[in-house]
């Protein structure tokens, strides 16, 4: 068998077309193929993070229906703006009958905290220490939310009654329309 030009030039399409078509055809194939099992992989792990998730909170309406109704509770405690100064008279009542002196008000400008407000008072009294700590208690019972971010205790002589001074923060929400 003698090899010429025309065997030679078929061996060669003969070699030239899987290499060709490794190259044109299967090459981008593979690549295809590859991202779009990257794509699954990915979707894959989103859907078990969903899964998770999910089987967290097994009825999310339930869950909903129970935090609406703990934010309705906490907004109940929550006086309007109205009715803000009935709440600083309660609190300055509840000092006098802890047996602390009447104390001293400034109020400062209401502070805006997520979608309510928050109306600091700075408070000056003098008593003895378990007339303010039947103070706090009282306060802890009343229907509203209140918090005391800062205090100061303070007790110049032995024989002297303690000088109390604090913030306290009232919550409250505006009514529609005020400023």
């Amino acid at each position: 068998m003698s090899f010429g030009v025309r065997e030679l030039v078929l061996l060669a399409v003969l070699v030239a077309m899987p290499m060709a078509s490794f190259v044109l055809v299967f090459k981008p194939q593979n690549e295809a193929i590859a991202s779009a099992r990257a794509e699954i992989d990915h979707r894959e792990s989103l859907l078990q993070r969903h899964r998770e998730e999910t089987a967290r909170t097994h009825n999310i309406r339930e869950e909903n229906e129970r935090l609406e109704s703990e934010i309705g509770s906490l907004e109940d405690m929550l006086p309007s703006n109205k009715e803000l100064s009935a709440v600083i008279r309660q609190v300055s009542n509840i000092a006098v009958r802890a047996g602390l002196a009447a104390p001293d008000m400034e109020t400062n400008d209401p502070i805006r905290a997520a979608l309510y407000w928050e109306q600091p008072l700075k408070m000056k009294t003098t008593g003895e220490f378990l007339d303010f700590v039947e103070f706090v208690r009282s306060l802890e019972n009343l229907p509203r939310l209140t918090r005391i971010p800062d205090l100061k205790l303070q007790r110049r002589k032995v024989d002297e009654p303690l000088e109390i001074e604090f913030t306290l923060s009232i919550y409250f929400m505006r009514e529609e329309g005020d400023r």
